[in-house]
């Protein structure tokens, strides 16, 4: 799970992030974090709609290379 330090992090920079939710890479949710709590965090995605996702997904900068499951 990642720490509220890092999330705090992407969100004040506006870093756009990758959540990864399984093996395909189809499934990754592009976006930028919003708010969070103990179990889950917003996603604000591109076309502006917000999804609430489990915290314990893998959460990277877009930019980075996808991290294998």
């Amino acid at each position: 799970m990642i720490s509220n330090e890092q999330l705090d992090q992407y969100r004040l920079e506006g870093t756009r992030v990758r959540v990864i939710r399984d093996s395909d890479p189809a499934n990754d949710v592009k976006g930028y974090v919003m708010a969070w709590d103990d179990q889950f965090l917003l996603i604000k995605k591109l076309n502006r709609r917000v999804l609430k996702l489990d915290r314990t997904y893998q959460v990277q900068p877009w930019e980075a290379e996808r991290a294998s499951i």
